[in-house]
């Protein structure tokens, strides 16, 4: 009895100067650690048509985004913006992937996304997948997305979530950066949040 109290107790002196640590350093970014599930998916990659999951992309640190190619402003301001993160993170930046899954699989065909993130940058990867695949991780992160087919005078429209998730290179979820889009983007803070991930934090 007398070693479960004490083991007990040192579990909880443990736990109490964790929390005091990040307290004490604190993420500009949501800090969803335990909150979100660990990476796990299965897609296409467009780059090269191969079925992909999270262990093509263990030891990276990753980005994952959801989005779509003909998206006229949160998509490329939210690509811009992780472009001047990596920039400014220089070497550090080196391990990073940008995963653009998109919602909208029917007009972003393999070839259309394959252009899109080229056009980019070689450290962001084209991800697309069935209905089901996609909808499997999109519910596995809590992603709202919906496309609305063009019907009479209404354009065809589609409307998805706009956070960044973030995991390490050991596939746990680490971060949420839920708008990056607009002129309260802290380009500032999350390349401070990415640098200390990529040195192990």
């Amino acid at each position: 009895m007398a070693k479960l109290t004490r083991r007990a107790a040192m579990t909880l002196i443990g736990a109490s100067a964790l929390t005091s640590c990040r307290d004490d350093n604190p993420w500009n970014s949501v800090d969803v650690e335990g909150a979100l599930p660990a990476l796990d998916f299965t897609l296409t990659r467009v780059r090269d048509g191969k079925l992909v999951t999270q262990a093509d992309y263990r030891g990276k640190l990753v980005m994952l985004f959801f989005g779509f190619t003909h998206c006229p402003d949160v998509c490329p301001l939210t690509m811009g913006n992780l472009l001047q993160v990596l920039d400014q993170m220089g070497k550090d930046a080196r391990d990073i992937r940008i995963l653009f899954v998109t919602v909208d699989p029917e007009r972003d065909t393999p070839p259309v996304l394959k252009a899109y993130v080229e056009d980019i940058s070689p450290q962001v990867v084209g991800l697309r997948g069935t209905a089901n695949q996609l909808a499997r991780v999109a519910r596995r992160y809590r992603v709202t997305y919906k496309v609305i087919p063009e019907r009479g005078t209404q354009p065809y429209q589609v409307v998805h979530g706009p956070s960044v998730y973030v995991f390490d290179r050991a596939g746990d979820a680490r971060l949420m950066i839920p708008r990056f889009y607009d002129n309260s983007a802290d380009i500032k803070g999350v390349t401070e949040d990415m640098t200390r991930l990529a040195q192990g934090d």
